[in-house]
């Protein structure tokens, strides 16, 4: 796990933008924060448009856990795409690609602040310190998710697409109220969603109301270039983090497949939220290597070579050059993690296969805290139907 802090300058409320380019086209240098190349070479700092300083001071041991998080979140995430293409699980959402971009993010936040995910955020779950099973317990159909959001300062996944941004924001202005911001202790949140998200109504809302009651808010978008089978280019025609200079709060674009620049740019945003000064989008450029979920097929809607090119920009093989290059992990190292993986992964599977199928009815219980008489009633007609089947065949 990475604890190290990035050193950055403050900055004002609003950001200052270059001029628009299709929001399809790659960022050339300086159109984005980058603090690892994908050849794994490491830049010190560099500053945005609006004199914001981004860089981190990581210690090796840090810097290895970064590695070993990124490793292990892909696996588990394989684990759970081939557990559903063998029928244990009813759905799932891989993350294959946006590793940097949730555990960079994830790893900046502080113990007090707020996430709000979608239904693609198991790197940050996992940073979060949720046990990996509970997401999977959902997509098979045994619970609604385990967790307690409370405890883990992470809400349940939203399947609704951007509806967990006035969550968020509602959260946030409530923060407000209760006098949680001002302090090095005091507290963001953060609300998760994707470059389709941002044309959604409720985004859009969410932008309005966190910027005009200055909530402590960061809008982290994972601009992963489709929205399912939609490019980039049908949905903006300027860069998107180009878009919070409309509603009043500073935007910035980084490198998404990059985790040190992920960290250092969610880390000063998160902490710009707690004293006070308003939300931030962040929009990580990044891309989903995979399926939108699995019941996509991403080859019919883009081409081979496309995918090819930002496999260059793999965000663990960066980083897996750059602590061989400094001589920060030998072979040992990255076959321990390799190891680790695959046996988390076994377990992970084991568990699943282990879950027992819930019983019919009780797809009843908990849906009001002090029960219904008409929930009451639904459950005895469904009894009865399904009395109805003993002794048959069915």
């Amino acid at each position: 796990m990475a604890k190290g802090d990035p050193a950055g300058t403050a900055r004002g409320r609003r950001a200052t933008t270059r001029s628009a380019r299709p929001g399809g086209t790659t960022p050339g240098t300086g159109d984005l924060v980058q603090l690892l190349t994908p050849d794994g070479d490491r830049i010190d700092k560099v500053t945005w448009h609006d004199g914001t300083e981004y860089r981190v001071d990581f210690t090796d041991e840090e810097y290895r856990g970064l590695y070993r998080d990124l490793v292990l979140v892909r696996k588990l995430d394989a684990e759970a795409t081939a557990l559903q293409r063998q029928g244990e699980l009813g759905i799932w959402a891989s993350l294959l690609g946006q590793e940097a971009a949730q555990v960079g993010s994830g790893r900046a936040l502080r113990t007090q602040d707020m996430a709000f995910p979608t239904y693609r955020e198991h790197g940050v779950l996992y940073c979060r310190g949720i046990d990996p099973i509970m997401p999977l317990g959902l997509f098979r159909g045994v619970d609604l998710g385990g967790w307690d959001p409370n405890e883990f300062k992470f809400n349940m996944y939203t399947i609704v697409i951007g509806a967990q941004t006035l969550h968020a924001t509602g959260y946030a202005m409530g923060v407000n109220m209760d006098g949680r911001t001002g302090t090095d202790d005091g507290e963001a949140v953060i609300a998760y969603f994707g470059d389709g998200a941002s044309a959604q109504g409720d985004v859009n809302e969410a932008f309005i109301w966190a910027s005009v009651f200055n909530a402590p808010m960061v809008f982290f978008c994972q601009n992963n270039q489709y929205a399912i089978s939609e490019p980039l280019e049908r949905q903006t025609r300027i860069p998107l983090y180009q878009r919070a200079a409309g509603f009043g709060f500073p935007g910035v674009r980084v490198d998404g497949n990059d985790v040190l620049a992920t960290y250092a740019v969610t880390r000063a945003a998160l902490d710009n939220a707690r004293h006070g000064q308003g939300p931030t989008l962040i929009e990580a450029y990044t891309y989903r290597m995979g399926a939108h979920t699995t019941t996509d097929d991403p080859t019919r809607y883009r081409i081979a070579s496309e995918v090819e090119a930002w496999q260059a920009k793999d965000p663990i093989a960066r980083v897996r050059t750059f602590l061989t290059k400094q001589g920060i992990a030998d072979d040992a190292f990255l076959a321990e993690v390799d190891e680790q993986a695959k046996q988390e992964a076994l377990r992970l599977r084991e568990r699943v296969l282990e879950m027992p199928d819930p019983e019919p009815l009780t797809m009843f219980d908990n849906v009001f805290p002090h029960g219904s008489p008409e929930v009451d009633a639904q459950r005895e007609l469904t009894a009865r139907y399904m009395d109805s089947f003993e002794g048959s065949a069915h």
